[in-house]
């Protein structure tokens, strides 16, 4: 478990000025709190079932989720959060889709016909899952996180991750990281649909989600540092 708490801590999600050999050094960096929520997040992923019933790749879930992670960071730090703070931002991220892979290890037939909607009908896959199972993964996802113990901002963040009221930029980053990943198609987490920035989110960052992705530069860069990650 430490080696893998270092390797995201070393990786460029990190882009830490020094390599760090002990979870010793990473609390001077990044601080317990983070660390303990990395370690939640290895151990989630460890969990991935890639041989689940509703056929969901897991694979291309996780380069999805990772890259929600690094950009949600990434949005968070332009808008001035300091690193300590910053690695909530990379954390809620990277689970904020985690209620899917309750559903495909234990209600793999609804999350299939769900999956299914969403893909043939272009609708929000939340919505075909409130539709389907009455619960969607967002508010699953927010079960779990409070299963594990993780804080309630975390847990906020992963429930609301679709919801069309901003205000909080921790939901802030998190919505706008996943449509930006969407928009890009790096990974697919089964749902495809783009939801649009409302007045209120363009004015958080100062620009329209298709500005926002033009600023930041070659995705295929962050692309390629989640996919040596995975494969590391």
């Amino acid at each position: 478990m430490t080696v893998k708490i270092l390797k995201v801590i070393n990786s460029a999600f990190y882009s830490l000025p020094q390599k760090i050999t002990s979870i010793q050094r990473a609390l001077v960096y990044i601080g317990i709190n983070t660390i303990k929520n990395l370690a939640l997040s290895v151990a989630a992923i460890g969990a991935l079932n890639p041989h689940n019933k509703a056929g969901f790749d897991t694979g291309l879930f996780l380069e999805h989720s990772l890259v929600v992670g690094v950009l949600s960071k990434k949005l968070a730090e332009r808008m001035g959060v300091p690193l300590m703070q910053s690695s909530d931002y990379f954390v809620a991220g990277l689970l904020h889709d985690f209620g899917k892979i309750v559903f495909a290890e234990f209600m793999p037939y609804e999350f299939k016909l769900a999956l299914e909607k969403s893909k043939t009908q272009q609708v929000d896959l939340h919505l075909a899952e409130l539709e389907i199972m009455g619960i969607n993964h967002a508010q699953a996802g927010r079960m779990l996180a409070l299963k594990w113990e993780l804080a309630e901002n975390l847990a906020n963040a992963i429930d609301l991750h679709h919801s069309v009221t901003r205000g909080d930029l921790l939901v802030d980053c998190v919505f706008a990281a996943n449509q930006i990943a969407k928009k890009c198609r790096i990974g697919d987490a089964g749902n495809s649909v783009i939801e649009p920035f409302s007045e209120e989110l363009v004015n958080v960052f100062g620009m329209s989600l298709d500005e926002l992705v033009v600023s930041l530069g070659d995705m295929s860069i962050i692309k390629s540092e989640v996919q040596q990650f995975m494969q590391a």
